[in-house]
């Protein structure tokens, strides 16, 4: 099998383990937050702070630089996976494990 199947396999046998025993088992929560929608003015910011170009933030982005003018202008406005990236760039948080 894969090890993938090997991991689950393994880690349900634990949990069966610990169930039929009383063990208590570790546990992480990860919190992923929600996707903010970011304006004309915050995303100028966010790419003036990180001292890219806006060819160079297009190109990090994804996007090509008309559609960075664009968000720039509030013309067009990012969603998505481009929030997201713009989310990371903005707090340097990607995830909370608690």
């Amino acid at each position: 099998m894969s090890k993938l199947y090997d991991d689950l396999m393994t880690g349900f046998n634990e949990i069966l383990e610990a169930q039929k025993t009383g063990k208590t088992m570790k546990s992480t929560t990860i919190i992923i937050p929600d996707v903010k929608k970011y304006n004309n003015m915050e995303i100028r910011k966010i790419r003036a702070k990180t001292g890219m170009t806006q060819a160079v933030f297009a190109s990090y982005m994804g996007v090509s630089k008309k559609t960075v003018e664009a968000w720039e202008r509030g013309v067009n406005h990012p969603t998505g996976p481009a929030c997201r990236l713009l989310s990371i760039l903005d707090t340097g948080e990607i995830i909370k494990i608690s």
